[in-house]
């Protein structure tokens, strides 16, 4: 997120840079550019991490059907002569240029550069078809076919359906917003300032764009950037209020660059960072933006030219003579009414903060009771997913390769295993000791979602009698997650000839539908281990 942050920061200088005169073709302002504008033209690809991740789809599975998107030629599809037109005279009229096995590609006009919902869309299908094809595909090619197969069908799928909606969408918008602005010039307004940082993260808003230059080209003027970039500031509003009365490092962390960037008029950092998990500041920034787009539109505000954001775009709705008109006072008054009115909603409301990252529990939704904290009882019932952690060390084993019948039947449990590196176990999660095995070769834990976690250090090393263990907890005590449990001599154990792998079992599994186990090789204590589900 401090990624997202800083780029959008340099963005913001560059913005700057061009306003003072610094030509756009200069290798200043070029380098400064790519450094600031890559991370969101490939924003994409780190959606299809974070989406991967939460819906336990293989990462680079995701990534090779992400990036397919982005190829620097997929648009190519889209040049060339024409082979016949869909909807002619309708506002779907299509040219077709390219077909795949006789089915017409329909895609959006500048690609899915920063296209944000089309992705998620293309990766949800593909944890749903990566699932799908697992369950059929034998074990012994299991790891190639999968992605082969879920690549290849998801791919062709999310192209040939995403790309027309997206297409047809971003016309639909286009033409509603002009409808509106015919008939009620302050709804358009209104409209078009709460909406343009939702048409961006569906990437709609590309039905929007190509009129305001069509109607800079034909009149010399057009009417949808003012309110469009009014858009930044009932934001801006919101965010320096959360910067006065927030006292999370989390949101203050993302705040003031956020806000830095808002002047320069670059809005994602502070839309994924802030707005979308804060859905309430965000709907007081959508009110202010409501009230200033509102006033810009009924003033029937103009810009003369397009280039500046944020702040800097003041200066396109100066007149072409250069005399400071009420065109030019108007959109210093839209934009300071969003402004005010975002910021104000968010001083005079707490801070959401029950939504911010800093209180929310990492495994699971709780409900607060009358005294604010939830029952084990309330606590077991909401976790309907529930993340273990891992415990310990070292590389990821498959259960069913452990060199033991009990575990690699499941017999106990599904699971997984880990081969340690460091001779230390930890908690994997907030709960209470519920077995302990006076040797200290192995320690069961209840969460307080009610998960049974076993936790064998080693195979037969019940034989050793506790040599080589120090246990630092007692029976029923209660731990957090990360706390000591164990530690060992993992030299000293193998040294008697005993296999130090770990397997790490859900006991209770029945309770569960499913368990998921994590994609990854290498682990530490308090990585991802797995889900279970009920």
């Amino acid at each position: 997120m401090m990624a997202l942050a800083a780029t959008g920061m340099i963005k913001g200088l560059v913005a700057l840079l061009g306003t003072v005169g610094v030509d756009p073709e200069s290798g200043l302002y070029q380098v400064l550019n790519f450094a600031g504008d890559g991370f969101f033209q490939f924003l994409p690809v780190m959606v299809a991490i974070t989406a991967a991740r939460k819906l336990k789809m293989n990462e680079f599975t995701a990534l090779a059907i992400t990036v397919a998107f982005l190829h620097p030629e997929i648009n190519n599809l889209m040049t060339g002569d024409v082979m016949y037109t869909l909807f002619s005279g309708t506002a779907f009229e299509s040219p077709i240029y390219s077909t795949f096995i006789g089915i017409p590609i329909i895609m959006p006009p500048n690609g899915y550069y920063s296209a944000i919902i089309p992705i998620l869309v293309s990766v949800w299908l593909g944890s749903v078809v990566e699932k799908w094809v697992k369950n059929i595909i034998p074990g012994v090619v299991r790891s190639f076919l999968t992605p082969f197969f879920t690549v290849m069908i998801v791919f062709v799928i999310s192209l040939i359906v995403i790309g027309p909606i997206t297409t047809w969408a971003s016309t639909l918008v286009g033409e509603f917003f002009l409808a509106v602005q015919g008939f009620i010039p302050l709804l358009f307004g209104a409209l078009l300032a709460v909406a343009w940082q939702l048409l961006v993260i569906f990437g709609l808003h590309w039905g929007i764009v190509p009129i305001m230059f069509i109607l800079l080209a034909e009149q010399g003027y057009e009417t949808i950037g003012p309110a469009m970039v009014s858009s930044t500031f009932g934001v801006l509003g919101v965010v320096i209020a959360l910067l006065i009365k927030s006292n999370s490092k989390k949101i203050r962390d993302v705040a003031l660059p956020g806000a830095i960037s808002l002047v320069f008029g670059v809005s994602e950092p502070t839309i994924y960072g802030l707005m979308l998990p804060m859905k309430r500041s965000f709907l007081y920034a959508l009110i202010g933006n409501a009230v200033g787009g509102a006033y810009i539109g009924t003033m029937s505000v103009v810009g003369y030219r397009t280039g500046g954001l944020g702040v800097f775009s003041i200066f396109n709705s100066i007149n072409p003579s250069g005399d400071l008109d009420m065109n030019f006072w108007n959109i210093i008054i839209g934009f300071a009414l969003c402004t005010v009115v975002g910021f104000a909603l968010q001083m005079a409301f707490p801070v959401p903060t029950q939504e911010d990252d800093e209180s929310k529990g990492s495994t699971t939704n709780t409900k607060n009771t009358d005294k604010g904290l939830a029952s084990k009882e309330e606590l077991q019932e909401s976790a309907k997913e529930v993340i273990v952690a891992s415990p310990i060390q070292g590389q990821l084993v498959r259960m069913t390769e452990v060199n033991d019948e009990v575990f690699s039947s499941e017999a106990l449990g599904k699971g997984v295993a880990v081969k340690p590196e460091v001779g230390e176990v930890r908690a994997p999660s907030n709960g209470v000791i519920s077995t302990l095995f006076p040797t200290g070769h192995a320690v069961g834990m209840t969460t307080d979602e009610g998960v049974e976690v076993l936790i064998h250090i080693g195979l037969d090393t019940v034989e050793l009698e506790g040599k080589y263990y120090e246990v630092f907890v007692e029976q029923e005590q209660r731990v957090n997650a990360g706390d000591l449990l164990v530690k060992f001599d993992k030299g000293g154990v193998e040294s008697e000839n005993y296999d130090t792998i770990t397997p790490i079992v859900i006991t209770n599994s029945g309770d569960f539908q499913t368990i998921d186990i994590t994609e990854d090789t290498q682990i530490e204590p308090g990585d991802y281990l797995l889900t279970a589900i009920r």
